[in-house]
Formats: C-alpha cells, sequence, structure tokens
C-alpha cells in the first residue's frame, strides 16, 4: 500500500477533512497504479479513460472550490460526482482487463464510490439550501391570514 492510499483510508476524526487533497491523492494513487499495469491492446484505452476521469474529479473540485456562484458551484460538483461514478465504470474494467491487479483496482473503485456518495450528498445538501433561499425570497414579510379569519380582525 502506497503513501497516498494509507491517507485514503485513514479515518476523518484522525485529521482535518480536506476534499482537496483526498481528490489529488486519489488522481495521484491512480496514476501510480496504471504506471505499472501492462500496456496491452485492451487494457491502454482503458488506462486513458481511467486516469483522464481519475485525475478530472479533483480538478472539478477545484473549480466548485472557486465557483462564482451557488448555482456554479452545484454545476461542478455535479461534475465531480459524475466523474466519480465514471471512473468507478473504468475501474470495474480495468478489473476485468487486468485481473492480477484486481484488488488494488478495488480499492481505488471503493474510493471512488466515497467520492460519488460525498458528492451526492454535497448536491443534495446545495440543492436544500437554494430552495431555502428561494423560499425565503419569495416568503411574504408578513404572514397573510386565511380568509376564513380576515373577518374577524378588528381596524380601529
Amino acid at each position: 500500500m502506497t503513501n497516498a492510499e494509507c491517507l485514503m483510508t485513514k479515518k476523518t476524526k484522525d485529521r482535518e477533512y480536506n476534499l482537496e487533497e483526498r481528490t489529488a491523492l486519489f488522481g495521484e494513487t491512480v496514476i501510480e497504479l496504471c504506471l505499472k499495469l501492462p500496456n496491452a491492446p485492451v487494457s491502454a484505452p482503458l488506462i486513458n479513460q481511467f486516469v483522464r476521469s481519475a485525475t478530472s474529479i479533483g480538478a472539478n473540485y477545484c473549480e466548485a472550490d472557486d465557483a462564482e456562484s451557488k448555482a456554479d458551484f452545484r454545476h461542478k460538483i455535479s461534475l465531480c460526482r459524475k466523474e466519480a461514478r465514471e471512473t468507478k465504470h473504468w475501474c470495474r474494467m480495468l478489473a476485468k482487463a487486468c485481473a492480477k491487479d484486481a484488488i488494488a483496482l478495488r480499492a481505488l473503485w471503493k474510493e471512488a464510490h466515497e467520492l460519488h456518495l460525498i458528492f451526492a450528498r454535497i448536491i443534495r445538501t446545495t440543492d436544500d439550501n437554494l430552495r431555502s433561499e428561494r423560499a425565503a425570497k419569495n416568503a411574504p414579510l408578513r404572514p397573510e391570514l386565511p380568509n376564513t379569519f380576515r373577518s374577524f380582525v378588528i381596524r380601529h
């Protein structure tokens, strides 16, 4: 197990949670493994796709971190989720093409899955926050009484 793999599996309560660092370490670990995989006609295109999707997770997260608006942030986080899901697919295909490296690929699949779940949760939270903000913006300053109670309001 490489240092990067050790850091990725360490519990979050033992260290400060840093998603930018985690996605970068994930991309580096994928690159390290792919440099060791056989460059056969079947595995070469799979390796290429795997490296591209795995490393773009971190790049898209950096973009999301510098988003210009909440909607832009949500869009870029959704790209992270999409790339994490795609990475799981390529990882599975590589495990079939390079069976002797299946254990290492399984560990990377698990990390891609965890990242996918994290980004899905961020999207749900962002959507909830955006809905709450829209509702607060559209809410009347003073709540109106239902029609049945309006006749009972005493006017001075």
